[in-house]
């Protein structure tokens, strides 16, 4: 395999799951955690969804042939308070994970030092990814820490629990990481 083919299938497997994170988080929030915000300054995980759709239509819509930051995207607008319902909000976030899904696996080897631009700024394919690699889970970590404030008590981990390493490394899923596809 080569090196670029294998970064291709990393950073969409790393990618997938940390949408399945998102996915994850979602399935324990009722209507109103979408809208909870700590305070006027902090985004909701319904502004955070909102804004991520956003970014990844206008990004990764004709992403070899067109400016990253489209003139159709209102970036301001989504970071307004809407009144979508969960349905809506995951709608949302299914476009946008499946605009940028389908355009990095229709990527080819050649052209990962093809040079892009996202606001005028020019960069290579590989360094389009990697920005994004790094802005999803930035937003994706704020929407799980939303909801661990919210659910609290009642939330159900994702990964390891505290005070559960120990336990997780002596598993057969450590073990045999084909179980854990």
């Amino acid at each position: 395999m080569s090196i670029s083919k294998d970064y291709l299938e990393t950073s969409l497997r790393r990618l997938k799951y940390y949408k399945e994170l998102g996915d994850k988080t979602f399935e324990q929030l009722n209507e109103w955690d979408f809208h909870y915000q700590p305070n006027e300054e902090s985004n909701s995980i319904a502004i955070i969804i909102q804004h991520m759709a956003g970014n990844m239509l206008s990004r990764w819509t004709n992403f070899l042939t067109e400016d990253g930051e489209k003139e159709w995207r209102r970036r301001d607008e989504e970071f307004e308070i809407k009144q979508y319902n969960k349905q809506q909000l995951i709608e949302l976030w299914e476009a946008g994970w499946n605009c940028f899904f389908n355009t990095l696996a229709k990527l080819k080897k050649k052209e990962l030092k093809k040079t892009v631009h996202i606001r005028n700024e020019p960069l290579t394919v590989i360094d389009a990814v990697n920005r994004q690699l790094a802005h999803y889970p930035y937003h994706i970590g704020q929407i799980i820490f939303l909801a661990k404030i919210i659910k609290n008590k009642n939330w159900q981990n994702l990964s390891i629990p505290k005070g559960g390493s120990q336990a997780y490394n002596q598993s057969d899923e450590i073990k045999d990481p084909a179980k854990n596809k």
